[in-house]
C-alpha cells in the first residue's frame, strides 16, 4: 500500500507558546497565576461575606424567638405578639402545627414553617432561607425557630433584603475590580521584566558589538548583585582570557613567521647563487647548508606540534589516584625519574662540560617517559650552552612530589625575566639577533618543560643557583617511596670508571643539543629560553 505525503500539523498552543519572548511568557505565566488566585480570593471572599451575614440574621431572629419564648412559658404573651426592630414577623404553633399567636401582618392560619420542619430547625438551631411572597410577604426571608417548655415552637422571620444588597453590591465590586486589577498588576509585571531583563539585553547588544568587531571588549555589569550581575562577570572574565589568547595566537603566529623566514631566505639564497654560478659553487658545501638549514625548520615544526599536544594532554583532568594524581589519558605508566635522570645525563659524553647525576632514591611518578625524557633533554641542553665548568642533574621526593633539578654554573638570568623564559619564541635583552644565526633552537625549549610539567599535574620554574641557574621541576609522586637504594655514583666525564663501560649512545637528533663548540656567553642577558 502506497501513502501519501504525510500531512504537517498545523502548528499548535504549545508551537504558539515557543515563539513568544521570555518577556511576554514571564507576563502571562504571571497573569494567569495572578488570575487564578484572584478568582479563587473573590470565591472565598463571598462564601465567608454570605456565611457570616447569614449568621448574624440566624443570631438576630433567634433572639427574637428566645424574648417570644421567655412570654409564652411565662404566660404573659399578648396578642398580637411584639416584636424588635428588623424582625419581619413572628408566628407561635402549637404542637400539633397550629398558630396560636402571630405579630402584626403575620398570617395567621398558614406556619411559615411546617410542624416538623420547625421542630428540627429547633433542634438544630440552624437558620431556614425562605421566599415570603406566597406568605403575603414580599421579600426574602432568614426564619428561626425556638421551642418553648411547654410544647410551642416560636417562628421569627428577618428580612434577607439587605444581605442580599449587601452581596450583590460587594460582587458587583468583585466583577469590575478583580480584572482592573489584573490588568494592573499584569502591566505592572511588564514592567518590572522588562526592567529585569534589561540587563540581558544590554549583554546581547555588547555580544553583538564585539560580533561585528571582532574585538573581544568587556560587556556591561549591572549594579544589582544577581544572577545577571554574576553571568556578566563570568563572561568578562572568559573575554578576557579569550582576548589573551588571541594576542598570544598573534603574538605565536608572528615569531613563528620570523623564525621559519631565516632559513627559508639562507635556503633561497643559497639555492639562487649556486643556480646563477653553478661553474664557482661548491655543491656538497651548499648541500650540507641546505641540509642545516631544513634540519632547523623539521626542529622548530616538531617541537610545536609536541608543544601544542602537550598543552591539549595539560587541558585534560587529573584524577586523584594512590599516592597522588592518576595519570592523564594517554600518559602510560610509572616513570623512574631517579632513573630516568641519570640515563639522560650519561648520555652527554661529548658536552663541552661534564654532566653528573644525583639520584639517591628511586622517584616514581605517572607519566610518560618520552615526553619526560624530553623534558630532561631540553633542561640539560639548555645548561649545557651556558655552563662554565659543569652541569649537575638531580631527582629526589620530597612530601608528595618529587623535584627534578637541572643546575649549570653559568652566567644566570635576571630575576624579572625567569617567568619570560617560559614564554614560546621567548626574546630576552637582545637575543635575537644571535639566535638568528644560532641552530641551537627557536626559543621552544623552557615552553615545551613547563608543557610537560603541566600536562603531568606539575609544574617548573627558574630559580638563582649562585652562581649559575637552576631549573626545577616538581611532579606528583606517583606511589610512596621503595625501600632506599644504594646511592647512585655520579655520572661524571668518560674515562673516569674503568668500570663503567663504553660511553652511552649519544641521542637521537631531536634530543641532542646543539651546544656551541666555544665558551659560553658571558652576559645573563644573553640567555635564551
Amino acid at each position: 500500500m502506497v501513502r501519501g505525503p504525510r500531512r504537517r500539523r498545523p502548528p499548535g498552543l504549545a508551537s504558539w507558546w515557543r515563539r513568544r519572548s521570555l518577556r511576554a511568557r514571564l507576563t502571562l505565566t504571571a497573569g494567569a497565576g495572578l488570575a487564578v488566585a484572584l478568582a479563587g480570593v473573590a470565591i472565598v471572599l463571598m462564601s465567608a461575606l454570605g456565611r457570616t451575614l447569614d449568621r448574624g440574621l440566624d443570631n438576630s431572629a433567634r433572639q427574637t424567638g428566645q424574648e417570644v419564648a421567655a412570654l409564652v412559658d411565662a404566660n404573659r404573651l399578648p396578642n398580637p405578639v411584639p416584636v424588635a426592630a428588623g424582625t419581619a414577623v413572628v408566628q407561635v404553633i402549637d404542637a400539633r402545627g397550629r398558630i396560636v399567636a402571630a405579630s402584626a401582618g403575620a398570617d395567621r392560619l398558614v406556619p411559615l414553617l411546617p410542624a416538623p420542619v420547625a421542630a428540627a430547625a429547633a433542634r438544630s438551631q440552624a437558620g431556614v432561607p425562605l421566599d415570603g411572597r406566597p406568605y403575603g410577604l414580599p421579600e426574602l426571608l432568614r426564619v428561626a425557630a425556638v421551642p418553648g417548655r411547654r410544647g410551642e415552637i416560636v417562628i421569627a422571620a428577618v428580612s434577607y433584603d439587605a444581605v442580599n444588597d449587601t452581596l450583590v453590591t460587594v460582587s458587583h465590586a468583585l466583577l469590575f475590580g478583580t480584572p482592573a486589577l489584573l490588568l494592573l498588576m499584569i502591566w505592572v509585571t511588564w514592567l518590572i521584566t522588562g526592567s529585569t531583563l534589561r540587563p540581558i539585553t544590554a549583554l546581547r547588544r555588547g555580544a553583538e558589538q564585539i560580533t561585528a568587531t571582532g574585538v573581544p571588549r568587556g560587556l556591561p555589569v549591572p549594579e544589582a548583585r544577581d544572577e545577571v550581575h554574576s553571568l556578566a562577570v563570568t563572561l568578562n572574565d572568559m573575554l578576557s582570557r579569550l582576548e589573551a589568547a588571541q594576542q598570544r595566537q598573534r603574538q605565536f603566529v608572528s615569531d613563528t613567521a620570523h623564525e621559519l623566514r631565516s632559513p627559508i631566505a639562507s635556503i633561497r639564497a643559497q639555492l639562487e647563487v649556486a643556480l646563477d654560478h653553478p661553474d664557482s659553487q661548491e655543491w656538497g658545501q651548499t648541500a650540507r647548508d641546505v641540509l642545516a638549514d631544513t634540519m632547523r625548520l623539521a626542529r622548530l615544526a616538531e617541537d610545536l606540534l609536541v608543544l601544542a599536544r602537550l598543552e591539549e594532554r595539560a587541558g585534560r583532568p587529573h584524577g586523584p589516584g594512590q599516592g597522588g594524581p592518576a595519570p592523564a589519558p594517554g600518559l602510560p605508566g610509572t616513570v623512574d625519574m631517579a632513573e630516568l635522570a641519570a640515563g639522560t645525563a650519561g648520555r652527554y659524553p661529548q658536552a663541552r662540560v661534564p654532566v653528573y647525576a644525583s639520584a639517591p632514591q628511586p622517584c616514581p611518578v605517572a607519566g610518560d617517559s618520552e615526553a619526560l625524557r624530553r623534558m630532561l633533554v631540553n633542561l640539560i641542553d639548555n645548561a649545557v650552552r651556558y655552563a662554565r665548568r659543569r652541569v649537575t642533574v638531580a631527582a629526589r621526593p620530597e612530601g608528595g612530589s618529587v623535584l627534578v633539578t637541572v643546575t649549570d654554573d653559568g652566567p644566570g638570568i635576571a630575576a624579572g625575566d625567569t617567568e619570560r623564559a617560559f614564554e614560546r619564541f621567548t626574546t630576552l635583552d637582545g637575543a635575537r639577533a644571535r639566535r638568528d644565526g644560532d641552530a641551537g633552537g627557536a626559543g621552544l625549549g623552557l615552553a615545551i618543560v613547563r608543557a610537560t610539567a603541566h600536562a603531568h599535574g606539575g609544574t617548573a620554574w627558574l630559580e638563582d643557583a649562585r652562581p649559575g641557574l637552576r631549573a626545577t621541576v616538581r611532579l606528583p609522586l606517583a606511589s610512596p617511596p621503595a625501600e632506599p637504594a644504594a646511592p647512585a655514583e655520579p655520572a661524571g666525564p668518560p674515562g673516569d670508571d674503568p668500570a663503567s663501560g663504553p660511553p652511552a649512545e649519544p641521542p637521537p637528533a631531536r634530543h641532542r643539543a646543539d651546544a656551541p663548540a666555544g665558551p659560553p656567553a658571558g652576559t645573563p642577558a644573553e640567555r635564551l629560553a
